[in-house]
């Protein structure tokens, strides 16, 4: 009878142990779930100011420091589009790469290193619509 209380003992023993070890990941020290991964940002649209027959849009825009913006000529007119408020006052000379652009075409800013307030304008159309500012952050 002493055999059958030790035998029943270690049965329960070996049951608790086993149930134990399984809860605890199986004590093989590796699982075999995925690691964890960050949320993927969504993406940003690149800073683009389009030209058209009723104006720049937007007149406004903000921009971190370093980054370019797009200028895209969808007028039926040439744009020349140059750095500071008009042609008398120029300013932000990394716009000045913008430069001239006929109907269709398109070009970056010189990268926008100092977080400040940049005007532009059209050289080839002074009208105050074809005029804004890229705020620097």
């Amino acid at each position: 009878m002493l055999s059958s209380l030790v035998t029943v003992a270690m049965a329960a023993a070996t049951a608790a142990i086993a149930a134990a070890t399984a809860s605890c990941g199986g004590g093989s020290g590796t699982t075999s779930s995925p690691p964890p991964t960050s949320p993927t940002p969504p993406p940003v649209d690149p800073p683009v100011i389009r030209l058209s027959p009723t104006g720049a849009d937007p007149r406004q825009l903000v921009v971190g420091v370093g980054e370019r913006v797009t200028f895209i000529n969808n007028d039926v007119q040439p744009h020349d589009i140059a750095g500071g408020p008009d042609p008398a006052t120029p300013d932000c000379r990394e716009i000045d790469a913008v430069g001239f652009l006929v109907p269709g075409q398109s070009r970056q800013t010189a990268p926008l290193p100092v977080a400040r307030s940049c005007d532009y304008h059209d050289h080839q159309n002074h009208a105050p619509i074809f005029t804004g500012r890229i705020v620097i952050r």
